[in-house]
């Protein structure tokens, strides 16, 4: 897995020098910022990874004031050296996994209504700052994040290649959990910026499963309610390691599907 990114991402059309346009934000979108952050905030203190606890601290995210990409970037820059590269909302796997591979976290800069405080189809700025962002100061997760994209843009043609490295982001980056001191952290993003799902996570319910690349990528994920069963690291180097196995897997199951 020793290709390189490939850096036609930069000038891709889509992107159309997407900037955030900080001034632009509404009284409502500052009101909607706080209430999330301030509803969430306390429940992570107890629940969630160390690394993001640290990595908010790094950012500097307030619940008083909507997250600024340009000072995000700054900090990013001297840390781990990756970037916010702004989206206008979902994107293809080629660009999703393109900006990645060259150490460019998409994040999209629309905040919900108030009306949505509960649910949105599509993730938002607070899902895609306040969760993800703060995480791109520890050098193993961006490490693990950078090589499985690298992966992902090797076989972006083969779907079923994108659909079984999907689930391994899924159930990591998106809805993973970590033990730490003998107790289960939260440190995937789709977790982190629900209120409900990180109490459920980590109670008895769902099941809990010692982190296993090819369970993970024989599991298909849910979209539209919670998860039913859990992954969970011993930390974040592990994820990093496991990069020569999900090639080795990858490939299994692709020669597997070619049959049938």
């Amino acid at each position: 897995m020793n290709e390189k990114p490939k850096e036609w991402v930069f000038s891709d059309p889509r992107l159309k020098e997407l900037r955030q346009d900080y001034a632009a934000y509404t009284e409502e979108d500052a009101k909607v910022w706080k209430i999330l952050f301030e509803r969430q905030m306390p429940n992570l203190l107890h629940t969630a990874s160390k690394a993001y606890l640290e990595g908010m601290k790094t950012v500097k995210f307030t619940s008083d004031r909507i997250a600024n990409f340009e000072e995000l970037n700054e900090i990013l820059r001297k840390t781990t050296g990756w970037q916010v590269q702004v989206v206008p909302g979902l994107i293809d796997d080629d660009l999703f996994f393109g900006l990645l591979s060259n150490k460019r976290f998409p994040s999209s800069t629309w905040l919900r209504k108030m009306e949505q405080l509960d649910y949105l189809e599509e993730p938002d700025m607070f899902h895609d700052a306040f969760a993800h962002l703060p995480l791109l100061t520890n050098q193993p997760y961006v490490d693990f994040l950078e090589k499985l994209s690298i992966l992902a843009l090797k076989h972006i043609q083969n779907p079923w290649a994108i659909q079984l490295l999907s689930r391994i982001y899924w159930f990591t980056i998106e809805f993973g959990l970590i033990r730490e001191n003998g107790q289960l952290r939260v440190y995937g993003a789709g977790i982190l910026s629900s209120a409900g799902e990180t109490s459920y996570s980590l109670t008895e319910e769902p099941k809990h499963y010692p982190y296993e690349v090819r369970h993970i990528m024989n599991t298909a994920y849910w979209k539209d309610h919670f998860q039913d069963k859990y992954w969970v690291i011993e930390n974040y180097e592990q994820l990093f390691a496991s990069l020569p196995e999900i090639e080795i897997v990858l490939e299994e199951l692709m020669q597997m599907e070619n049959k049938n």
